[in-house]
């Protein structure tokens, strides 16, 4: 983000007190922040603005958050960041699954939040840099067996079929996959994808783990494609993506 051309970011939130602490908070960071009181406001700013983020409660009138999560899937390209007041792991899986990038249980603390947004934003830039490279210079693609990861193109395939990853979802498995058969600790993709340390209870990463192998076929029994490495993270298995496996 540079000074000339702040970062927009659409705020879509019903609790007014809330919504002026953040656009205030964030207003004085250097963003431009603007605010929408309920869903359909916001689907309709979101399309008008084209805003580089959005931060969506869950919990509006009118047109609740999780639909305003599945209407903005079908077109909307930048980064996507939920607020939550539930602690519940399945809440937070099907918010990760209807395709936000991350989220932020409530009650907010700024100083999070703003790590969270500053950690999207960054990638939200490295994706738009890296979309632009031409075919000849983008190399970073890597496969294994039935498995097909494009990162340029923002591609993955199963067995020929494309797989829809959440941008969170599709660095996190770049990530696991570029350290095979490596298990990657809690921290070290905490710090990759947010840019923070793993305070040791955050479940999200977890949930990100749970909805990756849901979306790629891992999620029958035990899994065999990610596993989970007690005390280590997590390891990327190299030889359990052949077809029918």
């Amino acid at each position: 983000m540079n000074d000339e051309q702040p970062c927009t970011i659409l705020l879509i939130e019903d609790d007014l007190k809330l919504a002026e602490l953040i656009t205030s908070y964030l207003g004085q960071k250097g963003f431009i922040v603007n605010h929408a009181e309920d869903g359909q406001k916001g689907l309709e700013l979101a399309e008008q603005l084209l805003p580089q983020l959005i931060i969506l409660d869950l919990m509006l009138p009118h047109v609740d958050g999780l639909t305003v999560c599945r209407k903005l899937q079908a077109w909307y390209q930048g980064s996507l960041l939920v607020l939550t007041a539930s602690g519940d792991d399945m809440d937070q899986v099907a918010v990760l699954e209807m395709g936000a990038d991350d989220f932020v249980s409530k009650p907010i603390h700024p100083r999070v939040l703003l790590a969270r947004v500053r950690a999207l934003l960054r990638r939200y830039e490295k994706n738009t840099d890296t979309s632009h490279q031409t075919p000849e210079t983008n190399k970073d693609q890597l496969t294994f067996d039935s498995l097909m990861i494009n990162m340029g193109r923002r591609q993955v395939e199963l067995a020929g079929e494309p797989v829809k990853l959440t941008e969170t979802e599709l660095e996190l498995l770049w990530l696991l996959a570029n350290n095979p058969e490596k298990p990657v600790s809690r921290d070290q993709i905490s710090q990759s994808l947010r840019g923070i340390e793993y305070d040791g209870q955050d479940r999200s990463i977890d949930n990100k783990i749970v909805s990756l192998r849901k979306k790629l076929g891992d999620s029958h029994g035990l899994p065999r494609r990610i596993i989970t490495v007690r005390g280590k993270g997590y390891l990327f298995i190299t030889d359990q993506w052949q077809v029918n496996v």
